[in-house]
Order: structure tokens, then sequence, then C-alpha cells
């Protein structure tokens, strides 16, 4: 059940202020106020959205691509297109998501070392 007063809807309504480094009619980005990386944003998409798949069950095909072209395009903004980046949406608690808001979080700026700790290479 989607909650009316989590952090990112009074993100979206204005009620907490943010920087912002992206807006359109359909999602926000700003900064992480705890960031994990050097570039570290996080993408919100204004629907009432618990998770990745209540948003893609949910939303239409246009706005699921939208927002997805929207996380690819501030990658290139924020100069990490070329060097590489991680984005990542955790869904759930063994996953930790700590806001039941979907969201993407965005990061890159420095090598990111491992997927999880403790993964090794690919073979």
């Amino acid at each position: 059940m989607y909650d009316e007063n989590n952090v990112f809807a009074k993100i979206i309504r204005g009620e907490i202020p943010v920087t912002k480094v992206y807006e359109d009619s359909a999602t926000v980005a700003f900064q992480d106020i705890s960031p994990a990386a050097p570039k570290h944003v996080l993408l919100v998409p204004k629907g009432k959205y618990v998770s990745l798949s209540d948003f893609t069950a949910k939303a239409g095909d246009a706005v699921v691509a939208g927002f997805f072209r929207t996380a690819a395009k501030i990658a290139v903004d924020l100069g990490i297109e070329e060097t590489g980046y991680r984005i990542i949406a955790n869904q759930g608690k063994d996953a930790s998501q700590t806001v039941a808001h979907f969201h993407l979080h965005i990061l890159g700026g420095k090598p990111l070392g491992p997927l999880v700790a403790g993964d090794r290479k690919v073979r």
C-alpha cells in the first residue's frame, strides 16, 4: 500500500527541499543527502508506485520507457556516461528498500567495486 507521507512523496509535493538536477512532469531527480559515490542522484517517478514491480505494472509503456531514458540522460549530464555508472533499484526488505516509493540510485564518479560486498569476478 502506498504511503502518501513517505519522504519522496513530500519531496514531489515540495514539502522537503532537495538539490534538484532534473525535473519534468513525470519525474524528479535530486542529489542524495548521504552519497555513496561522488555522483549519487535519486530518480523518482511522480506517480504513486511502491516498487519496480508496481511501477511496471501500473505505469504505461511510454512512462516506463521515458523514466529509463531520463536515467540515461542524467548519467550523461553528470559526466559519468563514459567512465561508467551503476543504477540500483532496491525492492523489499531483503534488498534494504527504506522508502516505499520506487526510485533509482544513479551512482558514479569513481570505481564502484563489486556489485555486492564479497562478489567475485564474473567468469
